[in-house]
């Protein structure tokens, strides 16, 4: 096997910056539209979003400007990108271009799935009463 620098040291110094714990059975869900209930953690910089959908659950098509990645935990999500529709189950994900419309929507079981936003979604920060001010972590979100 080939040797990698994926464990090398970064550029710049070692920071002491403390990580944030997150003990999701207390954290804030919000339901964003009826059957879709979102849990969000985010930095300055990233967002992860843990979004469980009942059965018959569609987020409509929108877009936004934060570039998106979503991932499939358990169960199926059929989803529409950019006028293409595909189902994706357990372990299969979509990359969604900053502005490109797309949405989603379960059939007849319930989905558990991830959307990785880079930067942050602001509309569900602002929709969490999150701010993440200048390069500050939430709490426990």
């Amino acid at each position: 096997m080939a040797e990698t620098n994926y464990f090398s040291s970064g550029s710049g110094d070692a920071s002491d910056e403390q990580a944030t714990w997150i003990d999701w059975q207390g954290s804030t869900s919000i339901e964003m539209v009826p059957g879709l209930q979102i849990q969000a953690l985010t930095s300055a910089n990233v967002m992860v979003s843990f979004v469980h959908l009942e059965p018959h659950t569609e987020a409509a098509v929108h877009w936004h400007d934060e570039e998106q990645i979503s991932i499939v935990i358990d169960g199926e999500l059929e989803f529409e990108v950019g006028g293409v529709t595909r189902t994706l189950r357990r372990g299969d994900a979509v990359l969604i271009p900053s502005n490109v419309p797309h949405g989603a929507r379960t059939g007849s079981s319930p989905c558990f799935e991830l959307d990785v936003f880079n930067p942050p979604r602001r509309a569900l920060l602002d929709a969490l009463g999150i701010d993440v001010g200048a390069g500050e972590p939430a709490d426990d979100r």
